[in-house]
């Protein structure tokens, strides 16, 4: 199935927005959220501090009075300068484009499984701004097999994680994790689709260079194809 058909096979499957982040209907609101390089107020915070990425996404949420604060396909952003785990030989390389969406909001907010599916694999990554506790589920529905990858979480959503164990839509499957053990970032999940895991386990990249952006974002369709946030 080519990309455009695939990606109109996600669409359809639900004509509602499908969560990720358990939520309250009567308490939540959720932004949308710039984080790319055109962001002149990420110049007041040091990025590769973690309290001050928690102080600018703090600030954010209040002053819109959210509580969720999401964004983040294929923008382009600054902030993986900090790391060397993304840079390359060359500025066309280095790793900057991210490839899944970004939720932010508090510490130990309960992920779902964002369609039924089972455990592809996971992992703790270990890097300086990767993942750090990371879920792949595999989906197969209607004879397409497709997988979704929940970064940033706490230790305590792998401990007890099996191969192969189920999940429904909607069913917990791990919470969101602090600077601490995600990678040294404010507490978010970074979700991903992904329709072709390259032999990987328990980790896939998030983040892509120039030079192959083509090829992830057809490998890795739009989450709001599900998530429909915007």
């Amino acid at each position: 199935m080519n990309t455009e058909k695939f990606n109109n096979f996600l669409s359809q499957l639900s004509n509602l927005p499908i969560s990720v982040i358990k939520t309250s209907a009567l308490k939540d609101i959720l932004k949308p959220i710039d984080l790319s390089a055109k962001n002149k107020e990420l110049l007041k915070f040091d990025t590769a501090i973690s309290s001050d990425w928690e102080t600018y996404i703090a600030t954010f949420l209040e002053d819109h009075k959210a509580t969720i604060a999401f964004g983040g396909y294929l923008e382009k952003r600054n902030l993986y300068d900090r790391s060397s785990y993304f840079k390359n030989v060359s500025e066309k390389e280095k790793r900057n484009i991210h490839l899944g969406v970004d939720l932010w909001c508090k510490e130990n907010s309960k992920v779902l499984a964002v369609l039924d599916g089972k455990v592809h694999s996971f992992k703790n990554n270990l890097n300086y701004g990767d993942y750090g506790p990371t879920i792949i589920l595999e989906h197969e529905i209607e004879g397409q097999l497709f997988y979704s990858l929940y970064g940033h979480l706490n230790l305590k959503s792998i401990r007890n994680l099996k191969i192969g164990q189920s999940f429904l839509q909607g069913n917990e499957i791990g919470a969101i994790g602090n600077a601490s053990v995600n990678g040294d970032y404010a507490p978010h999940l970074h979700f991903q689709l992904i329709r072709n895991l390259e032999n990987c386990f328990g980790d896939y990249p998030g983040v892509s260079s120039e030079e192959k952006k083509e090829f992830y974002a057809n490998n890795c369709p739009d989450p709001n194809l599900l998530l429909k946030l915007y």
